[in-house]
């Protein structure tokens, strides 16, 4: 059982993005933060703002989303952090928002962050944790991609893309003790009101 080493938020850094869709992975990472009572602090050396909890390490690339292997990779290498205990957190155009998917490896889907921290680790053998944030076309909005991921979602959106931020911190431990199935199973699972997942 591979135990996470490495929780890294994906995100585009400064005040003008921090509420749009693509920064969903700087969410959960200061949730957890929160959660775990870590602090998030600048190390210039790793590009990002970076926590830590024993072994465990929280990372927020301050680079934009598209070089953010860059932090990742100096990261891991500083500390021999295996791809495999990596787990990378980001928002994903294929889910509908609030959808959640735990998987490792596989392709990027045309992210540009995920992109980046394949190359920069040379595999793409990590854990990624995929929260919807749905696609302009499937929400029924006339929106380049580009300009839809920069925007923040709209009030029913981010009641879901919350929700689901609420049942992955729930699931936390599970992700913590590398107990991924478990994990996968609380965090597939449709959510039913007034209901544990």
């Amino acid at each position: 059982m591979t135990i996470p080493r490495l929780i890294v938020g994906l995100g585009n850094p400064g005040a003008d993005y921090e509420a749009t869709r693509h920064n969903v992975g700087f969410w959960f990472v200061d949730q957890l933060a929160r959660q775990l009572k870590v602090s998030l602090a600048p190390q210039a050396r790793f590009f990002g703002n970076v926590g830590r909890q024993g072994e465990l390490w929280l990372l927020e690339p301050a680079t934009f989303m598209n070089r953010s292997g860059q932090a990742v990779g100096a990261l891991a290498r500083f500390y021999k952090i295996a791809p495999e205990e990596i787990l990378v957190v980001h928002d994903d155009l294929d889910l509908p928002p609030g959808g959640i998917r735990l998987k490792k490896g596989g392709g990027n889907g045309g992210h540009n962050g995920l992109k980046d921290i394949q190359a920069a680790l040379s595999t793409p053998e990590f854990w990624r944790l995929r929260i919807g944030i749905g696609h302009p076309r499937s929400l029924n909005l006339n929106q380049p991609v580009v300009d839809f991921v920069l925007h923040r979602p709209r009030v029913e959106e981010q009641i879901e893309i919350d929700r689901a931020l609420a049942r992955c911190l729930k699931a936390w431990p599970y992700l913590a003790a590398g107990d991924y199935p478990v994990a996968q199973q609380q965090l597939h699972g449709k959510a039913v009101e007034g209901k544990p997942t």
